[in-house]
Order: C-alpha cells, then sequence, then structure tokens
C-alpha cells in the first residue's frame, strides 16, 4: 500500500491555520514558512516535528522536495 503524503501548504491549510497564525505558533518568520512550503529551505528536523504536531498529523505523512 502506498503512503499517503501531502505538502507543508495542504497541511497547514487542511489544520486551519493561515502561514503567519503558524509562523507566529512556531516562533519563525512568515517568510520562513513561505519558503518551506515552496522548497526552497528545508525545516531542521525538530521544526518539521513541531509542524506536524500544531497540523495535527506525522512526519512520515509530509512530502518535502529536494532542495
Amino acid at each position: 500500500m502506498a503512503k499517503l503524503q501531502i505538502t507543508m501548504a495542504a497541511a497547514r491549510v487542511n489544520a486551519g491555520f493561515t502561514q503567519r497564525q503558524i509562523a507566529a505558533k512556531m516562533q519563525v518568520s512568515t517568510a520562513t514558512i513561505i519558503n518551506w512550503e515552496h522548497g526552497k529551505v528545508i525545516p531542521k528536523p525538530a521544526q518539521l516535528k513541531m509542524f506536524c504536531d500544531l497540523c495535527g498529523i506525522s512526519v512520515e505523512h509530509i512530502f518535502l522536495p529536494a532542495v
């Protein structure tokens, strides 16, 4: 069975957060969230875990494009 993966943007939207809201909760800039979502920068493992915890999904369900 294939593993379902979604983008960070989809996870955030599905959780009901704006980029500004998730950035504030994570204490990073909105630009940081934008860069993660556009694949310009990959979040550090601790940041990715926090993001996933806030969005209520498992880290394994996030699709991270190659930088």
